[in-house]
């Protein structure tokens, strides 16, 4: 089986930043649908509900298609993937502006998400050949930070541009800026080492087997289920919830969102470097009941000021989470491509269900989602406690070959 080499000095400060940027747009392309859905219904004369269907028509080929991508990193390496996904990200997002119904929006969508599945994963699995274990915290830090910051000026972004450049445009400038990371990539990605002997796919099913297997694996998985649920599921529907209890309008609701990113692309590499340092036997279980104490705040009758710091913190909750999960994800297999691949799809489901579970919830109310939500996450870091005990920085991790 291949084996890929850690390194022993730190890469280029060019390629972090070059993929943290990829992380940022990825992620703020597929969080500016949501806030303008109303103007999209307008736009092709079809129910918020129709043109809605988009927004799982990305998540969950996204998810779905890491697992494909995992593997053929593995087997060709990450540069190819990466370059491959990039080139088909920006023809597609370029492509959307031709969608002129609802349906050919949907599979634009559909297609996008297949395209672009192989950046992120693939991009978190570089950083786990590039850095050893000590040392990976840091930059998982700053690419799950450009993720949040995606997620931020995405939505808000949305909201605020349409009005503007019409979502077109939005597109384009997306599209303009997967060109300018193409190129970047194509000048600045590593060749990374491939094996001599690429695994078969019976090697490779049993290297899925294998991450479910072990009890790390299912515990580290499983919270990144939970984690993307609890969080997903609340955001999804902040706009909805400050409208009703507010009566905020979608200008103003993008600005409220806007928090939501801030914590994870300012503190991303801090809370990376707190990962490296003191373990992350603490800092999971704190980062899962911040964001129960965030969802029990939410249900209840707070003022907007308060709300906006709830939506803010619920953020530093998510970065306190995520990105150590990805640094555990790294060290679970030696084939790190397929270890992310699972990661991103475990991710991209329980963002898939999180909205769903929430929006089944919603006919008791929003106090009630949230509440349950939050009770939830209470339950899950009690529980996060001995199950994470051992992830200290003293503990020596080896991937199984």
């Amino acid at each position: 089986m291949f084996v890929q080499p850690e390194a022993t000095s730190s890469p280029p400060r060019a390629v972090l930043a070059l993929l943290t940027a990829a992380a940022f747009l990825i992620f703020a392309q597929a969080f500016m649908i949501a806030p303008i859905l109303p103007r999209l219904a307008e736009v092709f004369g079809t129910a918020p509900g129709t043109v809605g269907l988009a927004v799982p028509a990305y998540l969950i080929p996204y998810g779905v298609m890491t697992l494909v991508w995992g593997p053929l990193s593995d087997r060709f390496g990450r540069r190819p993937v990466i370059l491959g996904s990039l080139v088909a990200f920006t023809v597609l997002t370029a492509a959307t502006t031709l969608a002129d119904s609802a349906g050919a929006f949907i599979s634009v969508r559909l297609a996008t998400a297949v395209g672009a599945s192989g950046v992120v994963p693939i991009a978190l699995a570089l950083i786990g050949d590039l850095f050893p274990y000590q040392r990976r915290g840091q930059a998982l830090g700053w690419v799950f930070g450009g993720m949040a910051g995606g997620i931020a000026v995405g939505a808000a972004g949305g909201a605020l541009g349409e009005p503007s450049i019409g979502w077109p445009g939005l597109f384009l400038v997306v599209a303009a800026a997967g060109l300018v990371l193409l190129i970047s990539a194509l000048v600045m990605l590593p060749a990374a080492p491939r094996p001599q002997a690429p695994p078969a796919l019976r090697a490779v099913v049993s290297g899925y087997q294998s991450l479910l297997r072990s009890s790390r694996g299912r515990r580290t998985y499983g919270y990144v289920l939970v984690n993307a649920v609890l969080h997903s599921g609340v955001y999804t529907w902040l706009g909805v919830y400050l409208h009703q209890r507010f009566g905020l309008d979608e200008f103003t609701i993008g600005l409220t969102l806007l928090g939501y990113g801030i914590p994870g692309f300012l503190l991303g590499a801090v809370i990376g470097r707190i990962a490296d340092r003191f373990g992350r036997a603490r800092l999971i279980p704190a980062g899962v009941g911040l964001g129960a104490v965030c969802a029990l705040l939410l249900a209840a009758p707070m003022p907007l000021i308060a709300v906006q710091a709830a939506i803010i913190t619920l953020s530093l909750a998510y970065d306190m989470t995520q990105p150590p999960l990805g640094g555990i994800v790294t060290t679970l297999s030696n084939n790190r491509g397929q270890a992310m691949g699972v990661n991103v799809c475990t991710l991209f489901t329980g963002f898939g269900l999180g909205s769903l579970i929430f929006q089944a919830l919603l006919p008791a109310g929003f106090a009630v989602a949230f509440g349950v939500f939050g009770a939830t996450a209470l339950i899950a870091t009690v529980l996060a406690i001995p199950l994470f005990r051992d992830e200290r920085p003293s503990t020596v991790v080896q991937a199984p070959a």
